[in-house]
């Protein structure tokens, strides 16, 4: 469980280091935003892979002859694990192909959105996305492409506004059959 006093007593501890006054105007509820923030935002930190396939493992029976299923464009954001840095402008896009089963859409764009509500790295969001979409569906055949933007590059360090970092990770036919990739990698930016 979040504890958001533990958090607001801490971001107030940041405010002094960083020589504001923590009890001015603009700054005094601060703490208690960012705790309510940090606890919407890592909501998912709460949840195992397992336990987030079980919330959202809704199938229903896939018809005869079912291909792969595509979703492009889930637009999700998460913080990166090394500097807590936004990671944003993400667009995550998943395909797996049904053994007997098929997940309801929006399912799939939730396990997305839980996935990135925890301190992550780009390449381990998209393993996590892979593993809990293919215990949902009950699928060994996932594959995950993900671009997006990271502050850690974009505001400090490097700043270098434009750079895109583009992860793709792939399991069961993923891995071999190029077409089955291209599926989700043609297009992405």
């Amino acid at each position: 469980m979040i504890d958001r006093k533990a958090i607001e007593e801490h971001i107030r501890g940041i405010l002094l280091a960083l020589g504001e006054n923590p009890d001015r105007e603009g700054l005094a509820e601060t703490p208690a935003r960012v705790a309510r923030m940090y606890e919407e935002v890592f909501g998912g930190i709460q949840y195992t892979n397992h336990e987030i396939a079980e919330m959202f493992g809704k199938t229903f029976s896939a018809p005869k002859n079912a291909g792969p299923v595509v979703v492009r464009d889930i637009e999700v954001f998460s913080f990166c694990e090394h500097h807590m840095a936004l990671m944003y402008d993400m667009s995550v896009h998943v395909a797996y192909v049904p053994h007997g089963k098929v997940i309801g859409l929006s399912k799939i764009a939730r396990i997305c959105d839980m996935a990135a509500k925890r301190l992550q790295l780009q390449e381990r969001l998209g393993s996590d996305i892979t593993e809990i979409l293919s215990e949902a569906a009950d699928t060994p055949d996932v594959g995950v492409v993900i671009a997006g933007t990271h502050s850690c590059m974009t505001a400090r360090g490097i700043r270098n506004a434009s750079a895109r970092t583009v992860t793709q990770t792939f399991c069961g036919r993923f891995l071999e059959d190029a077409n089955l990739q291209r599926l989700i990698t043609e297009g992405v930016r």
